[in-house]
């Protein structure tokens, strides 16, 4: 099925980005350009974004705010909503969730040694290790910035369950960020705790038969990594032929050819890996919807929600 950009993505692009640009803006030079580059705010060496078609990408690679960028802070608003504060209050949680979030992927993409983000060489690549390692660190710093310099209900409060989750991302702190009752607050982070395991999940299956205009990646990017990501370990588990073929290729020393990850990503769905996960995904998705209806919000808000979680799990491959 097609997956249907939820209202509250678009409306949390037009909150959430310029506070975004205004946020990197307080960088230093140094890591600031770093942190433009990733986030998409800026080309190469602070270039306007749209310079990325000279080194062969499209424009539309180059530009920011893409679907995934606005997922978590569309629901950082909704969880202000949902405690009846205006949207606009959530914004400062909402930059400091995308902060942390990309303070992650900069270290993630280095861990990981993936070359390629958003259609784009990933930071790491172009600007050195120990730079990209800098700002993502000093993205990191900066989340915690925002939370603590605003005068919110309970910004200290926010600003705890930040560092204590830095790498989740919980619907529920920005509803904490406004003072929303513990009931609402606790909801909205089983929530956002079973929607973030159906992502991941989700993310998982792409990352082997994603294709590149979804991911962003090239095909069979996890598999090439010889990333242990959930398909992968639910086959090599199964105790099949095909698991135990499976666990001979990638044990395989030097780089795997295009029809090695071929054959591999067959393994994983032969031995039941892909199905496995489909599943799981199935399951947590259920969850979230059940810690929706059984925690007090507007009704239109909870619609929202369940929207959004909707579309984090039915991106295409």
């Amino acid at each position: 099925m097609t997956a249907v950009m939820p209202a509250g993505v678009a409306i949390a692009r037009d909150l959430v980005g310029p506070a975004m640009a205004t946020a990197v803006a307080r960088l230093s030079p140094e890591v600031r350009t770093v942190a433009a580059y990733h986030l998409g705010l800026a080309g190469l060496n602070g270039r306007a974004p749209g310079n990325g078609r000279a080194a062969g990408k499209s424009p539309a690679a180059a530009k920011p705010g893409g679907s995934g960028k606005a997922l978590r802070p569309a629901l950082a608003l909704l969880s202000a909503r949902a405690a009846r504060a205006a949207p606009e209050r959530g914004v400062p949680a909402a930059v400091a969730v995308e902060l942390v979030h990309n303070f992650s992927l900069l270290h993630d993409d280095i861990m990981d040694s993936d070359t390629e983000r958003r259609h784009r060489p990933t930071a790491w690549t172009v600007y050195g290790i120990g730079a990209a390692i800098l700002a993502g660190d000093a993205m990191l710093a900066l989340a915690q910035d925002i939370l603590l310099e605003d005068n919110a209900p309970q910004s200290l409060w926010a600003a705890r369950c930040l560092s204590a989750a830095v790498q989740r991302l919980i619907a529920g702190q920005g509803a904490d960020y406004v003072g929303a009752p513990a009931n609402l607050a606790m909801g909205l982070a089983g929530f956002g705790a079973h929607a973030g395991l159906a992502f991941q999940l989700t993310d998982d299956l792409l990352g082997i038969w994603g294709s590149p205009a979804v991911t962003g990646k090239p095909v069979r990017s996890d598999l090439r990594a010889r990333k242990k990501s959930l398909p992968v370990v639910a086959a090599l588990t199964a105790e099949t032929p095909a698991a135990a073929e499976l666990a001979a290729l990638l044990r395989r020393e030097g780089p795997l050819s295009e029809d090695d990850l071929a054959r591999a990503a067959a393994l994983v769905e032969e031995a039941g890996g892909k199905q496995w996960t489909e599943n799981e995904a199935a399951v947590q998705l259920a969850a979230a919807h059940r810690c929706l209806a059984e925690t007090p919000m507007p009704d239109e808000v909870r619609a929202e929600f369940a929207g959004i979680a909707e579309f984090i799990t039915a991106r295409q491959w």
